[in-house]
């Protein structure tokens, strides 16, 4: 593995291709860029002012980055040490080699990284796509996973909620490209704001400087040739996850995870259902449950200071045991 730091503003890679803006790097934080054989990782990490803390990884949902995590990393800075990768083909990281964009091609370049860094075990927490990432990458691999965090994790649902479903039809053949050429005029600020309307319980608590960066990043993310590629093929993975039966069934594999879970559920959320908290703090064997009524998708940005509190009590309780 090579490992590489990226300069504060990613300037070498803005020179690099002039049309795509540099990806933004909160104070605190670093890049570095990972190259593992047909594959290149981009690892945000915020680190500590202590050191031996014990590992954390944040791995984000369909269609987001690392930057997922700014609000979350800080508060929990002082107990974990913590990074966030950009999944391949998402963030700043390059689409796969082999164009594997399925929840286990995800699962299978989270286990590489940690595999090759050394990290493991690691306390994992994953949003979204990145929980059922999560939840393959605990059940195949407990080694790696000391406590594991889903907010809002893509698991599968019988009854799919009726808001969820044009994120689910990118999986289709075609209406990506057709969702493209429809919406080829539409401004950055009302992509963004088009996604915080399904993502936030209420996207009112969204400040103007949140806003702004997300405009930014949004305009930079659209001009990347394979945008709409990583989304539908990510999408598809979503779903063929979750026809998979037998021992490959995400549902399966949750009743095999071994380390300490906290789920987090989002009472608004408009694309994992709230009632399949219940389910899943079921199927988790050693799991305890946050629900947060007003939150929708991604809590951890919503409600950052409630989730890193539960996220310490489930640390502070694994320690003790």
């Amino acid at each position: 593995m090579s490992s590489t730091e990226l300069p504060g503003v990613q300037a070498v890679a803005a020179a690099a291709d002039p049309k795509v803006a540099a990806v933004r790097v909160a104070d605190g934080e670093k890049l570095r860029s990972v190259s593992l054989p047909g594959l290149t990782l981009t690892v945000r990490s915020r680190p500590s002012a202590r050191t031996g803390l014990p590992p954390a990884l944040y791995v984000h949902g369909l269609g987001g980055s690392s930057q997922n995590w700014s609000g979350l990393m800080p508060l929990l800075e002082d107990v974990v040490d913590g990074e966030a990768l950009d999944l391949p083909g998402f963030g700043d990281s390059p689409p796969p080699d082999d164009g594997n964009y399925s929840v286990t091609g995800h699962a299978r370049a989270v286990i590489r990284h940690l595999d090759a860094s050394a990290r493991g075990p690691v306390h994992l927490i994953g949003n979204s796509l990145g929980g059922a990432v999560s939840t393959r990458v605990a059940a195949v691999r407990p080694d790696l996973v000391r406590t594991l965090t889903l907010v809002s994790p893509a698991l599968p649902e019988l009854r799919v909620q009726r808001s969820a479903v044009p994120t689910a039809l990118l999986a289709l053949p075609g209406v990506a490209g057709l969702f493209r050429r429809l919406s080829k005029d539409w401004t950055a600020e009302q992509r963004t704001r088009g996604v915080m309307a399904l993502c936030y319980g209420d996207p009112t608590r969204v400040s103007d400087e949140a806003l702004h960066n997300a405009v930014e990043e949004m305009e930079r993310r659209v001009q990347l040739p394979y945008f709409w590629d990583a989304m539908a093929r990510s999408a598809r993975g979503i779903v063929d996850a979750y026809t998979l039966g037998g021992q490959h069934g995400l549902w399966r594999q949750a009743e095999r995870v071994l380390a300490p879970t906290l789920l987090v559920y989002g009472g608004r959320d408009q694309l994992v259902s709230y009632r399949m908290a219940r389910r899943a703090a079921a199927a988790f064997r050693d799991s305890r449950l946050l629900t947060l009524p007003d939150a929708g998708h991604v809590a951890m940005m919503e409600y950052p200071e409630t989730v890193a509190q539960a996220v310490r009590e489930l640390l502070d309780d694994c320690g003790r045991s």
